[in-house]
C-alpha cells in the first residue's frame, strides 16, 4: 500500500503567514502539520509516500521534507501546476500509485488516534474505497455525505449551501485502482476543479464498494487561525512532556515540554505548553495551550493559548497576549515614545484585535 499527501494550495485563509510559507509547514506544538501527517501514515505501516506540491510553495516543501529518510520513509514529489482539485491530484499521481491501493491524506489535517486501524480495516476488506466521515456543526465548507438506511453511501455533495447531513469528509481516503476510472470519467465542477466527492460518487453509482467510516475522535482542518489554535491545543494535550532545557527560579508545571537549549528564568509556565530550542523566557507568564518555537525571546510579557513561530521577540507588553498566531521573526514590544498610542506595521491580510 502507498500513501499520497496533498500539500499544495495557497492557504489564503492563513494570510499573511502563507505569503512566505506553506500552510502545511505551520507548526502545531512546534512540529509542522505536514510532518505530523507523514508520521501518521508511517505509523500505519505505509512507507512509500507521494507528496503532491504546487507553486508557489513547492520548493519550500521539497526543501523541508527532503527524501523522507528522517522518518524512515521514501518520499516522491509530484507537481500539480495549478489548483485543479483533489481528484486532479489523484489523476496526476497515477504513475506513482500504479495498481497499488493507497491512502490519501490532506497535508493540513490532524486526526486523533492515527489511521492504523483504518488501514488495517481497509487492507483486510474487499472495499474499492473507504472514506472517513465526521459529524461537524457546520458542514457547508466540506464535502458532505448522505447515508442510506443500511449505513451505505447514498450521495455526496461538495460544499453545499444547504447541507442534507452533518457528515463531512475529513480529508482521509483509501482507494484502489478503480479510482482512476472515476477521475477520468468526471467533469470539472462549477469551481473549475475535479472534485474528489464527484469521483467517489461515480464509484458508488457504478457499483463499486465504498465504505463510510465515521470517526468519533477529534479532527481539525487547520485552514484558519482559529482552527490552528484549536489543533495546537489538542496536540499539546497529547504530548508526553520532557525537560531538556534550564529552569531557574521559575514555576513550571508537569505538562510543559522544555526543549534543548531553552532557558526559563523568573517566570511561570502553565501547561500544556512547549518551549522550543534555544528560546529564552524571562520575567514572564506563559499560559496553557501555548507553543513557543525555537530561538525566541519572551521578556516581561504574558501570553496564553497562542502559537509563536521561530525567532520572535516579545518584550515589555502591558497586557496579556492570547488567542494569537505570531509569524516568524516578528517583533512585539512596547514603544517608549510619546504620545501613547498604537504603532503598527502590518502585512496584507493581517488581523489585529485591540482592547
Amino acid at each position: 500500500m502507498k500513501g499520497l499527501i496533498l500539500s499544495g494550495g495557497k492557504g489564503t485563509r492563513l494570510r499573511p503567514l502563507t505569503f512566505t510559507s506553506a500552510k502545511q509547514l505551520i507548526p502545531l506544538a512546534n512540529k509542522p502539520v505536514l510532518f505530523r501527517v507523514i508520521e501518521t501514515i508511517r505509523d500505519a505501516g505505509v512507507t512509500d509516500i507521494g507528496v503532491v506540491v504546487g507553486p508557489p510553495t513547492d520548493e519550500e516543501v521539497r526543501a523541508q521534507v527532503g527524501d523522507g529518510s528522517r522518518w524512515g520513509v521514501k518520499i516522491t514529489f509530484i507537481t500539480q501546476d495549478r489548483p485543479a482539485g483533489l481528484a486532479h491530484a489523484v489523476r496526476i499521481s497515477r504513475d506513482f500509485i500504479g495498481d497499488d491501493r493507497f491512502v490519501m491524506f490532506l497535508g493540513d489535517n490532524c486526526i486523533q488516534g492515527g489511521i492504523h486501524k483504518l488501514i488495517r480495516q481497509y487492507a483486510d476488506s474487499d472495499y474499492n474505497s473507504q472514506i472517513v466521515l465526521k459529524q461537524v456543526p457546520d458542514p457547508r465548507s466540506y464535502g458532505v455525505a448522505v447515508l442510506n438506511a443500511t449505513g451505505g453511501i447514498e450521495r455526496l455533495i461538495e460544499k453545499p449551501k444547504d447541507p442534507p447531513s452533518n457528515l463531512a469528509l475529513v480529508g482521509v481516503y483509501m482507494f484502489d485502482k478503480h479510482v482512476f476510472e472515476a477521475v477520468d470519467a468526471i467533469k470539472p465542477s462549477w469551481r473549475g476543479e475535479l472534485e474528489i466527492t464527484d469521483a467517489i460518487q461515480w464509484l458508488v453509482s457504478n457499483g463499486r464498494k465504498v465504505f463510510p467510516y465515521i470517526h468519533t475522535g477529534w479532527w481539525v482542518d487547520t485552514g484558519k487561525r482559529e482552527d490552528m489554535l484549536e489543533a495546537n491545543s489538542l496536540v499539546l494535550e497529547e504530548l508526553v512532556p520532557t525537560v531538556d532545557g534550564v529552569i531557574e527560579n521559575s514555576e513550571v508545571d508537569q505538562r510543559v515540554t522544555v526543549e534543548k537549549g531553552a532557558v526559563i528564568r523568573n517566570s511561570i509556565v502553565r501547561g500544556p505548553a512547549i518551549i522550543g530550542e534555544n528560546t529564552r523566557i524571562e520575567n514572564s507568564y506563559i499560559g496553557p495551550f501555548t507553543s513557543i518555537h525555537n530561538d525566541c525571546v519572551i521578556e516581561n510579557a504574558e501570553i496564553d493559548r497562542s502559537i509563536v513561530l521561530e525567532n520572535c521577540e516579545i518584550r515589555d507588553i502591558p497586557a496579556r497576549i492570547h488567542d494569537s498566531l505570531i509569524g516568524r521573526r516578528s517583533v512585539v514590544n512596547r514603544a517608549a515614545q510619546k504620545p501613547t498610542g498604537y504603532r503598527l506595521m502590518l502585512g496584507d491580510y493581517s488581523q489585529v484585535g485591540l482592547a
